[in-house]
Parts: C-alpha cells; sequence; structure tokens
C-alpha cells in the first residue's frame, strides 16, 4: 500500500500548477492533504476510482485538510470529539479493516510562540486520542506536524533554537508521541540523512536547500515491520511544502 502526504498550501492554487498530473503520478492507495484552505463547493477536483473526505476550518481561506482514497473505509471521523480543538478542520480519521489513518495538520505556534500554549494544549489531546486509536488497531499517522524533532532535521539548528516548530516543548512533545508507542518512518530508514521537506519563500531557500523536515509519517509500533519504504519527494514543486511518502507491505 502506498501513501502519499503533502502540505499544499491553498489547494485551488496547486491546482493550476499541475496537481492533477502530479496527482496521477503517485497512483498511491491514500493520499492526504493538508491546509487546503478551502470551504465546501469552492473547488471540483476528483478523480477516478478514488473517494475523497474533506474537514474544512471555520474561518475562510484556513488551514483544512482532505483524504483521497483507493480503499473503502469502514468508517469516517472529523476532528479529535473537542470543540475547543475541532474548529480549524486538522484531523481526518479514516478506519480500514486492520489499521486507522490519520491525517493532521499541528497548529503552528507563530511567531513569537505566541500559540504555545494551545499547541502544549493540542499535543497532549492529539497524542491522547492516536493511544486510543492504537488500543483497538495500528495507526498511521502523517501530515504536516509544524515541528523537527531532531537539530539534524532542519539546515540551522542552532539559531532557530527558540523558534516556532523547534523550540524545546514541541520537540518534547514529539519525543512524547514517539515514546507511546510510535515510529518515524523516513528516520528508521534513514538514519543520519539530512532531507527536508519545508522551505520558507524568503530569500531563496528552496534553490539553496535551507529547509526542514516537519512532514511525517508515522506508525504505531506493531506496524513497523510492515514498513517497505519512505521517502520525501523534494523535486516536486507547487507548495512550500513537498510530499512525502510511506509504502507498507
Amino acid at each position: 500500500m502506498k501513501f502519499i502526504s503533502w502540505n499544499v498550501n491553498g489547494l485551488r492554487a496547486v491546482a493550476g500548477k499541475g496537481f492533477a498530473d502530479i496527482f496521477v503520478d503517485f497512483d498511491a492507495d491514500f493520499v492526504c492533504l493538508q491546509e487546503t484552505k478551502l470551504q465546501a463547493g469552492q473547488i471540483d477536483l476528483e478523480f477516478p476510482g478514488y473517494t475523497s473526505f474533506w474537514n474544512y476550518a471555520e474561518k475562510k481561506g484556513y488551514s483544512g485538510t482532505c483524504i483521497y482514497t483507493r480503499q473503502e473505509p469502514l468508517g469516517v471521523s472529523y476532528g479529535l470529539g473537542i470543540p475547543d480543538h475541532d474548529t480549524e478542520g486538522r484531523v481526518i480519521t479514516l478506519e480500514m479493516p486492520d489499521f486507522y489513518l490519520v491525517n493532521v495538520y499541528t497548529p503552528n505556534s507563530q511567531d513569537g510562540l505566541r500559540r504555545l500554549d494551545y499547541r502544549m494544549q493540542w499535543e497532549d489531546a492529539f497524542r491522547a486520542y492516536l493511544g486510543g486509536l492504537k488500543e483497538r488497531k495500528g495507526v498511521i499517522v502523517c501530515g504536516d506536524m509544524n515541528v523537527a524533532h531532531e537539530p539534524i532535521d532542519l539546515k540551522n539548528p542552532d539559531t532557530n533554537h527558540f523558534n516556532a516548530g523547534f523550540s524545546d516543548e514541541e520537540r518534547g512533545k514529539m519525543t512524547e508521541l514517539l515514546a507511546s508507542g510510535f515510529t518515524d518512518s523516513w528516520r528508521s530508514l534513514h538514519e543520519g540523512e539530512a532531507k527536508y521537506s519545508w522551505w520558507s519563500y524568503r530569500m531563496a531557500a528552496r534553490e539553496r536547500n535551507v529547509g526542514w523536515r516537519i512532514d511525517y509519517f508515522l506508525v504505531s509500533d506493531g506496524l513497523r515491520g510492515r514498513i517497505v519504504s519512505a521517502d520525501i519527494h523534494n523535486q516536486i514543486y507547487g507548495s512550500d511544502h513537498c510530499p512525502v511518502e510511506l509504502v507498507l507491505r
């Protein structure tokens, strides 16, 4: 099974940059998108053989997630079931016969870490949510998780130590999540390799490969033995993020 995750930073924008052709080339069983920035009815973008599920933010032009799937799920849920966390369209969960697939767009702590307190509350709620799923069957988590976990996961760790996405608090929450029974699929196969999935639009960061790895596929430890490959498609443009991939047997 092939899974793709991509923060498209506005699906209507990337649709004008060859998204349909890229989607077909993926030939994936599941394609998970974050930051779609849509409301219902604002785009008609379906693909033969796929069913799509959408979670929209209440705020227009903000956040939002989507999953395209070639396999019919047993069930679909939206959000965490917590009203304080479920207005921004950040989570979609598909229940499949032998796993849950969770697509997430984790809140950004923002400049000056002004949303860090909320982010910490979100992290605890999200980890608890995943733990509940994991008690029932395997879990695959993908998306823009808005944190570079280790210094190797960004080009300039020293100068970003106290910035959003690389604060001690955010990194600590990722450590807690992994310790609760999850594996970072790409890092498990690429120990010691620096490769990035997001680049600022400023100062030609992507051309200079001054990036961050903040897009993930995590698998619950019981699924770790099914990992075939994990990739970061940094040759694919259209967004400030690139797609990431997981293949399971």
